[in-house]
């Protein structure tokens, strides 16, 4: 069995500045010593803000984020996700994309539940299927922020070990943020991370951040409250693996499919 260290980065966001952000990201992914982690998680529609304007700001899978996503995975030989707008034959995504060193082929997930009180469900297609991937031996599942508030989507019957949200929530629902986290941890019995975004961005909404980890249990072992940073945490899958021999609790849930 082997730890996993993931970094979960918080930051504030240049609006509709999608070149503007892969610089600020860059320079903080810069501060960090790559060979002190094997994930960096940057937070949804990280290259723009969470924009209704889609036609305007969508690249392709071949644009210049995903380009610098590759890049940077490469030369840090680390994997990187984050969520940012796409368009593909002729359909718009908000679309999560994981991206490993070595790999060239991207891994993506496009968000199933779209926020319809921002009225996302107007401009982005949503997603079928879920993200469940394997990386250094953990099994991984991928989410984008309003997937949280809907607990059969994140459903742990595939024996996954981290569940990763990336997010644009507000602090106005941060209550929401804190609560269903660790709810998600301890029902899945896996790690969870959330990544969100601090700030405020152009339509008067404001992110606390509260970017942090939950292990099995539910307990909080990171947070980065308000904090504009970057940070590391190493995960045991040892101590992960003997937990649920010790609470089998899962092999009780009840059975059904979405």
């Amino acid at each position: 069995m082997s730890n996993l260290r993931i970094s979960l980065c918080q930051t504030d966001c240049f609006w509709q500045d999608a070149s503007a952000n892969r610089n600020h990201l860059e320079k903080k992914i810069e501060t960090l010593n790559s060979s002190t982690t094997d994930l960096i998680i940057l937070p949804e529609m990280f290259s723009t803000g969470f924009s209704m304007e889609s036609e305007k700001l969508a690249e392709s899978m071949t644009g210049p984020s995903i380009g610098w996503m590759q890049n940077l995975s490469n030369q840090l030989n680390l994997a990187l996700t984050g969520s940012l707008i796409i368009e593909e034959m002729g359909q718009f995504y908000n679309r999560l994309v994981w991206l490993e060193a070595g790999i060239s082929s991207p891994k993506i997930y496009d968000k199933k539940h779209l926020f319809s009180l921002a009225n996302e469900h107007k401009h982005y297609r949503p997603g079928t299927q879920k993200l469940i991937l394997e990386y250094k031996s953990w099994k991984i599942a991928l989410f984008i922020c309003y997937d949280l508030r809907f607990p059969v989507w994140s459903r742990n019957v595939e024996g996954v070990d981290l569940m990763i949200y990336v997010a644009n929530w507000p602090n106005k629902r941060s209550l929401a943020w804190k609560s269903l986290l660790p709810a998600r941890a301890i029902e899945n019995q896996c790690y969870v991370a959330g990544v969100n975004r601090i700030g405020m961005d152009a339509n008067q909404i404001f992110y606390s951040g509260d970017s942090a980890v939950y292990d099995f249990e539910g307990r909080q072992i990171m947070d980065l409250g308000s904090q504009d940073a970057i940070q590391t945490i190493e995960l045991s899958q040892h101590e992960l693996q003997v937990y649920k021999r010790a609470y089998p609790f899962l092999k009780d849930a009840d059975k059904f499919h979405i």
